[in-house]
């Protein structure tokens, strides 16, 4: 059951990393060309969307582990990778859209969380199975 999350999280994360990603490279640029710290802030948005895609696969990895045996491993992996994209993600695309610069400082977190996952994941990889 958990695998079946997974995969579902895994699809809406990737769905609106690509509907950020575009809406920053076509809607967002426009809005923020004029501003002072714009370019700045079209950065943060292209960071944020580029880490939000590569962890929505990485929570289809979980999935895809979790499938074939570690699931504890590979559920704190998704779970890590899906909160790492709302506070990392969440938090660059927040000041990006004006949001407060003190959102800067828990991003970090975000990325710790994702760090995280990256480490159950090996765990969940060394716990996967023989299969000969």
């Amino acid at each position: 059951m958990q695998e079946k999350r997974l995969v579902v999280a895994a699809g809406v994360l990737g769905l609106t990393a690509v509907a950020l990603g575009a809406f920053g490279a076509h809607g967002l640029r426009g809005l923020l060309d004029g501003l002072p710290d714009g370019a700045e802030r079209l950065s943060w948005w292209q960071t944020a969307a580029h880490y939000h895609l590569v962890h929505a696969l990485a929570v289809a990895l979980a999935a895809w582990l979790g499938s074939r045996g570690p699931r504890r491993a590979a559920a704190v992996a998704g779970g890590c990778f899906v909160a790492g994209v709302v506070i990392f993600s969440g938090t660059l695309y927040a000041m990006a859209l004006g949001g407060p610069r003190w959102l800067g400082a828990i991003t970090p977190l975000g990325g710790l969380s994702m760090m995280a996952g990256w480490i159950a994941t090996i765990v969940a990889g060394v716990r996967l199975p023989r299969r000969d």
